[in-house]
């Protein structure tokens, strides 16, 4: 299976809630790059357990927002509970590619406590901000699994056979390997980054912006 390669994009920051949720980004895209470097199999073990958070934080706000108003949510919850289980398929492969150290553990856990106290607030304050964050964390994921793309093509790093877990999920041959599934990966994290810049373009007036 041959993913189609994702038209690279980024949007520009357009008033102050897209700047915040740039910079928030840029900011944890420095501590990702300061632990990790080069160690991309690691470093999207820890990630995308993060990854995996604002997906079910949204779904969920949104399902209980739609039973108070009593309200269609025209979909959202769906597509945002499908994008938190898809970003939790991400972690359990890369967790058979690269296994994580007992560190790394503590990590995930000091970090997927942090960020989803801080997501869960920040949905509530300005849905707007949180999903254009989630895009601009999205851009970045794409860029980084591009990087892995290159490394692994170059030789850097061992094109070892894709672990059967991804290879059931995607429905990928059975010859699959790394290439293959990062290629499928990156197509979804394409994906998710123009479904949330979208749903913060659709954001915009008083009465969507609050998900309470």
């Amino acid at each position: 299976m041959q993913a189609s390669e994702p038209t690279v994009t980024h949007r520009t920051p357009a008033g102050l809630q897209d700047r915040i949720a740039y910079g928030i980004c840029k900011f944890l895209r420095f501590f990702a790059d300061l632990f990790f470097a080069n160690r991309y199999g690691h470093r999207a073990v820890v990630l995308e357990t993060v990854a995996a958070v604002p997906g079910m934080v949204g779904g969920t706000l949104q399902h209980l927002r739609a039973l108070r108003h009593m309200s269609d949510d025209h979909g959202w919850i769906r597509t945002l509970l499908d994008e938190a289980e898809n970003e939790r398929m991400h972690l359990m492969t890369f967790i058979q590619i690269a296994q994580p150290s007992g560190f790394e553990r503590f990590l995930i856990l000091l970090a997927q406590g942090v960020f989803y106290n801080f997501f869960f607030v920040l949905y509530l304050l300005s849905p707007k901000t949180a999903h254009r964050m989630v895009g601009y964390f999205e851009e970045e994921a794409v860029f980084s699994y591009t990087e892995y793309l290159a490394g692994v093509e170059s030789g850097r790093y061992e094109n070892v056979p894709a672990p059967q877990i991804a290879i059931d999920y995607w429905k990928l041959p059975a010859t699959a390997r790394l290439r293959d599934v990062i290629l499928v990966v990156r197509q979804d994290e394409a994906g998710h980054r123009d479904v949330n810049h979208d749903f913060a373009d659709a954001l915009r007036t008083p009465q969507t912006q609050v998900a309470g």
